[in-house]
């Protein structure tokens, strides 16, 4: 079996173990957001979403470290290099820890008196919220320190451990949900604090098995300068983007409150949700994918690098377009169905959020052609330059008495017009294919998109809101969008390849 083969049946085997995590956590997700919703209220739900979403602005300091790590191991483990890697992981734990001490210090004295004293938050429950801010603070700080362990995961391809602990991590949420409604403490203050025990438990599941299964986990205080410049000015790069994101996702979660007040927080906490849960889909593909882009760059298999990154890209958008459009034509039905008690705004912000979602689904398999070549620094300008932007204009909008509802559009069209400022930056950092890309992805996705959503459209303006048909516009959904797919989005190679595969599997049973 050639490499290239053996190459994709792995890629296949790490999506499916994928896929089953996601499908298992999806499931607990949803119940437990229900209950929590119901259990909490729609106003701590919202205190929650507003107050965890200060602790997570602070995160912008670990998630560019944490993509230099996941990058580096990889192109390492590419390269075949033993020494290397471990030097890579030890740097990496060291800066992670560093990480963690600086978002205590900064969560403690700039964002505690932001929470304290510029969040729309009732007098009656301030000190409640101050104490999930202390609980979600120590969270992040135990996250940030188990990025390194996931990371070697990762770039190990043991999906499988990494589906079973996150199994064993959805299970604790749903016990501390059973918890949340039997306990009689406060129970937004009991659902913070349970939540830091799952993360303290998760990390040492992590810590112990990659101590006991990867020579490089054996961690030593190493200061190699070069290597560490190379890390450090990796991340910095993403840090430009990280932080710009912050304002575009958290910083617009603020802007709703300071205007609009927590109700609509909760709304958009449930929209995101959706789009978290839908977003799995395509986030467990690329984890299964991104591995082998950047070790096909590392060792300058530029032709296969790129192949993989057209169908990353195409597989991405069907995936996300087969769960997504039952969503957006069903929206409230679903809402009802799920929550039963569905905050107002929720239905708009859900669909808005969704169609941001399908227009970002090719970004992260461009963005790891430049995290492969290391090149980032004019794609991390682009990217920082659409999320500032965003904000921005919600901000003015805001400011001149527009709706909550306008701080999705505006992310949507700078979506839209991003998709092909990154086509641009890459074409001239590492001569990434733009025209063709555009060609063989974008304009395949959008036929595939237009034409498969026509009749499941019709069938839902003359349906009623009933959950039978809203199973039979799942089923239409599908077979639409699986017919359009198999029509328009695959080329003839990949056709044969499927007939083929289902030939071989009838003729294995007969």
């Amino acid at each position: 079996m050639s490499v290239k083969s053996e190459n994709n049946k792995r890629i296949a085997k790490n999506t499916f173990l994928l896929y089953f995590r996601m499908l298992f956590t999806m499931g607990v997700s949803l119940y437990t957001s229900r209950v929590v919703l119901n259990t909490l209220g729609v106003e701590d739900f919202g205190i929650y979403n507003v107050v965890g979403g200060v602790v997570v602005m602070f995160s912008f300091l670990n998630s560019s470290l944490a993509t230099a790590t996941q990058r580096f191991l990889n192109y390492e483990m590419g390269q075949g290099n033993a020494l290397k890697l471990e030097k890579v992981f030890s740097i990496a734990l060291t800066g992670h820890y560093l990480i963690a001490l600086s978002v205590i210090l900064l969560a403690e004295t700039i964002g505690l008196w932001f929470v304290s004293t510029q969040l729309e938050i009732p007098a009656e429950r301030m000190h409640a919220a101050l104490w999930v801010y202390q609980f979600s603070i120590l969270t992040l700080a135990v996250s940030i320190i188990s990025v390194p362990y996931n990371a070697v995961i990762i770039a190990h391809e043991r999906m499988k451990v990494f589906a079973y602990v996150s199994i064993a991590e959805v299970s604790l949420k749903l016990t501390v949900v059973f918890l949340l409604v039997y306990l009689s403490f406060d129970k937004l203050v009991l659902y913070a604090f349970l939540l830091l025990v799952v993360a303290v438990i998760v990390r040492m599941i992590y810590a112990t098995y990659c101590k006991r299964n990867f020579t490089e986990c054996k961690y030593r205080f190493i200061f190699e300068k070069d290597l560490f410049a190379q890390m450090f000015c990796f991340s910095g790069w993403m840090f430009t983007g990280t932080l710009s994101n912050l304002f575009s996702s958290q910083g617009v979660n603020i802007l709703i409150n300071m205007f609009f007040g927590p109700i609509q927080n909760a709304a958009r906490g449930i929209a995101y949700q959706i789009q978290g849960t839908v977003n799995a889909f395509v986030t467990n593909f690329m984890v299964a994918v991104q591995p082998q882009i950047v070790k096909s760059y590392s060792q300058g298999n530029y032709s296969y690098m790129y192949k993989l990154v057209f169908m990353a890209s195409r597989y991405s958008f069907y995936l996300l377009f087969l769960l997504s459009l039952p969503v957006l034509l069903q929206t409230q039905y679903l809402l009802q169905l799920w929550l039963k008690n569905v905050p107002d705004y929720s239905v708009l912000f859900t669909q808005l959020v969704v169609i941001d979602l399908l227009i970002n689904s090719s970004f992260t398999p461009i963005a790891s052609v430049a995290f492969a070549s290391g090149k980032i620094r004019n794609y991390q300008l682009v990217v920082s330059a659409g999320y500032l932007l965003t904000f921005a204009l919600t901000l003015l909008f805001y400011q001149l008495g527009f709706p909550s509802y306008v701080a999705f559009v505006v992310a949507i069209i700078i979506s839209f017009i991003g998709l092909f400022a990154r086509l641009y930056v890459l074409r001239h950092s590492v001569h990434f294919p733009s025209k063709k890309y555009i060609h063989k992805v974008f304009l395949v996705q959008a036929k595939v998109g237009i034409i498969a959503i026509v009749i499941p459209a019709v069938f839902v303006y003359y349906a009623s809101p009933t959950f039978f048909h809203f199973a039979i516009t799942v089923l239409i959904s599908s077979v639409s969008i699986a017919g359009t797919t198999w029509c328009w989005g695959l080329g003839p190679e990949e056709r044969l390849y499927i007939r083929n595969k289902i030939r071989g599997y009838f003729h294995r049973k007969i």
